[in-house]
């Protein structure tokens, strides 16, 4: 239940979606986990506000967003660096805000890396769909992708804690290095397919979204033709479709595939994918053993 505070969306951005850390035990339903592509800055701006780890927030792509605070409220945003501004005024980024009753704030576009995450202490409390309030562009699950004139209900504001006055996360990444647990189709790949990979100059394609890392270089050899019936895909699943371009699967990918999964990227690695811009270079590192 919200505490009747509303955000109105003033400039909803390129694409802004509420996201929190997404729906778990449903792929058996045909259902992605969808949630923040880059999990450790929404559970740092929820920290900076005071909420649980995995409230919802919002996530912005790239040009910010702007809202109005009917009530007072307090904010933090995180994740790609960004101008903030309260009422035309700076205020900090990466640090606990004050919005008052009326206030509009406003987050700029990203001055380097890609997505933003904007918490409100309560959470945006849009109701949850099988046990998450994330948007999944895949399946079309979750609330839509905020439009001018949305207005966002907040929840209650949590009880009281310390709050930090400085939560450390990485800078985007100059280069996105993805470690790579081999298979499980590692043997449809031609034996130079992962020293090629390894070694290859590859880049961020401008085709990469929320489903998946997609990347421009050379093409993956394949040794066997032909392809896979469908089976069961993960979050890191790193694809090989015809053209033999590697693609990596993010948070709303779908739950199965045919094509060949030459390795897996471990989710730790994958926050950076999400603040990599297109045309950062790329670089595969495999795991040897487990």
């Amino acid at each position: 239940m919200g505490t009747g505070t509303v955000l109105e969306v003033v400039r909803p951005g390129p694409l802004t979606t509420v996201q929190d850390l997404g729906r778990r035990g449903v792929a058996h339903l045909g259902v992605p986990r969808a949630g923040a592509l880059d999990a450790p800055a929404l559970r740092a701006a929820n920290r900076l506000v005071g909420n649980e780890p995995g409230a919802a927030a919002l996530e912005t792509t790239l040009g910010g967003v702007a809202v109005r605070a009917d009530g007072p409220v307090l904010v933090a945003v995180t994740g790609a660096p960004c101008e903030v501004r309260v009422n035309g005024r700076p205020a900090a980024w990466g640090a606990p805000v004050a919005v008052p009753a009326g206030g509009l704030l406003e987050v700029g576009a990203a001055v380097h890396g890609v997505r933003g995450y904007l918490a409100v202490a309560g959470g945006i409390a849009v109701p949850p769909v099988l046990g998450s309030r994330s948007a999944d562009l895949l399946s079309g699950l979750g609330p839509a992708p905020l439009a001018g004139g949305d207005r966002l209900p907040v929840g209650p504001r949590p009880a009281y804690r310390p709050l930090p006055e400085l939560v450390p996360l990485p800078a985007p990444p100059t280069e996105l290095v993805l470690r790579l647990q081999l298979g499980p189709r590692a043997d449809w790949f031609a034996p130079q397919a992962v020293a090629r990979l390894a070694g290859a100059p590859y880049r961020v394609a401008p085709a990469s979204n929320r489903i998946a890392l997609r990347t421009d270089g050379p093409a993956v050899p394949r040794a066997r033709a032909g392809e896979l019936p469908s089976e069961g895909m993960v979050l890191g699943a790193v694809q090989i479709p015809p053209d033999g371009l590697p693609v990596v699967f993010l948070a709303d990918h779908p739950t199965t595939g045919g094509y060949p999964v030459l390795g897996v990227v471990p989710p730790a690695d994958l926050a950076a994918a999400a603040q990599a811009r297109p045309g950062t270079p790329v670089r595969f590192v495999p795991m040897r053993g487990r």
